[in-house]
């Protein structure tokens, strides 16, 4: 393990813990696999300002099982990973960008095969994939966490990307997944697929957007599909110059692509609006002729990394996110639609969750995390490796716009919050609040569960590894039921 105070230093190492400690008491019932899935440098970047994005795949397991857990990490073994650990050096450049890599593996032709694997985690017919956008899935063995390499879906999966968040409807068990660029680099194709629950491809729909963008994250309802399309863009001539894959043209309008989930290309229609980023949705429904979208949005640049087209500093207040409402017509003959901003006082981190057995259904509660700063600091203890504090959860009652936070402590940042059901038959909001702290003070990473329908009464258990565990970009909470492989 490192020796710096930097938390966020390269860890550089897989663990096992087969019995971990735990503060206060794992409840019962919550029998299953938290998966996580992050970046960590195994090599040092090309490039200085290099997107942290770019950080090999490193996946992680907490498995509850009653009341004991057990914690597992692992490198995700790409062929990226593989070619650095043989040339013992970075071979791979800027973000995204196929053009910039050592000869030995420019795949031009074939960019997928750069993927790191580093975003997100789903689980489709039993099997458990690691997500980036710009590559199929690499499938995981859930149990060893050890790499199976791409998998295509029977070859009927044809984009050569794939979303890092596909909607899992639950109440058909079909996964609606797309990927962008999906017929290569800066191409503005947009392929959008249906997978049932046993991983046949149903449905594959081929669009354009208005121009390429990233579409990090979409939504579905129980009709249609919502793609978001804002001011990070690329060409082909920036990427052959060598250049990080996005850069940001604040110039560009924002678009929401609306298709019915069982339509055609001729179906989508476009609505436009002003700049904004959407990267991660929480949720959306259709009522009657409207389509309703919540989101965490940006008016500006959200990411430090990615520069501005017009040679703009990144402004901190300005990328602030807020919660936001948009209510789209689908009878109305213009291109406009409503914004409403329902928590205007409150900027939050956009990685927002619901619970997923309501997706594409209208939700009351919405989760996300936040930096309370009338919450106590320890500064003293914190160490010079600590960067943004974001020290609550909030549950968001979006129907009432009031909302009550978990705070966890002095010397701790919270990662991205997961809501876990009590039971399957509890009502929406009846459950746990489940996520990954980083106690600066300590240099070790926490799992802490608190009580959603009481987050201000703190954790009611903690999970304490002996180490600072590979920070996470997304994880997922599997039940026993879902994923059952034990």
């Amino acid at each position: 393990m490192s020796q710096t105070s930097d938390f966020f230093a390269p860890q550089g190492f897989e663990a096992e813990v087969p019995r971990c400690q735990i503060e206060g008491t794992i409840p019962d019932g919550l029998n299953g696999a938290f998966i996580r899935v992050g970046g960590d440098w195994a090599y040092p970047p090309a490039h200085k300002d290099d997107s942290p994005f770019s950080q090999d795949g490193y996946v992680s397991r907490f498995r509850f099982r009653n009341g004991r857990v057990d914690y597992k990490g692992r490198w995700i073994d790409t062929e990226r990973y593989r070619n650095n650990r043989a040339a013992d050096r970075q071979l791979y450049g800027y973000y995204r960008n196929p053009f910039d890599t050592d000869p030995s593996v420019r795949h031009v032709d074939e960019p997928w095969r750069n993927t790191v694997a580093n975003t997100n985690v789903e689980v489709n017919a039993g099997r458990l994939f690691a997500l980036k956008e710009d590559a199929p899935p690499t499938q995981i063995d859930p149990v060893t966490l050890e790499t199976r390499g791409f998998h295509n879906f029977g070859g009927r999966y044809r984009s050569q990307t794939f979303t890092a968040h596909p909607k899992v409807d639950p109440v058909t068990g079909e996964m609606v997944t797309f990927g962008y660029e999906a017929t290569g680099p800066a191409t503005n194709d947009v392929f959008l697929y249906t997978i049932d629950r046993a991983g046949a491809v149903t449905r594959e729909t081929r669009l354009k957007m208005p121009y390429v963008s990233m579409i990090h994250d979409f939504a579905i309802t129980e009709k249609h599909v919502i793609f978001p399309v804002f001011g990070y863009v690329t060409d082909l001539e920036r990427l052959k110059a060598g250049k990080i894959h996005w850069h940001w043209d604040g110039t560009r309008p924002s678009y929401y692509g609306i298709i019915p989930r069982d339509g055609e290309a001729k179906d989508l229609r476009w609505f436009k609006g002003p700049t904004r980023a959407v990267i991660h949705t929480f949720n959306a429904w259709t009522a009657g002729d409207k389509v309703i979208l919540d989101a965490p949005m940006f008016e500006d640049n959200p990411f430090p990394f990615f520069p501005f087209a017009d040679g703009s500093r990144w402004d901190p207040f300005k990328s602030r996110a807020l919660i936001r409402r948009l209510t789209f017509d689908l009878n109305s003959s213009d291109e406009s639609f409503r914004e409403e901003v329902l928590f205007p006082d409150l900027a939050v981190v956009d990685l927002g969750r619901v619970d997923e057995r309501f997706v594409g259904r209208e939700t009351r509660y919405a989760y996300t995390s936040f930096n309370d700063p009338t919450k106590p600091v320890d500064r003293d203890r914190l160490g010079t490796g600590a960067r943004r504090l974001t020290n609550s959860y909030g549950v968001f009652d979006m129907k009432d716009r009031t909302m009550r936070a978990f705070y966890a402590g002095p010397t701790h940042a919270l990662q991205e919050v997961t809501f876990v059901p009590r039971h399957d038959q509890a009502e929406e909001g009846d459950g746990w609040l489940i996520g990954t702290a980083s106690n600066y003070a300590e240099m070790r990473t926490e799992l802490v569960v608190a009580d959603a329908r009481h987050p201000e009464d703190g954790a009611v258990g903690r999970v304490i590894l002996p180490f600072r565990a590979n920070v996470q970009v997304h994880a997922r909470w599997y039940s026993d039921a879902q994923l059952n492989v034990w």
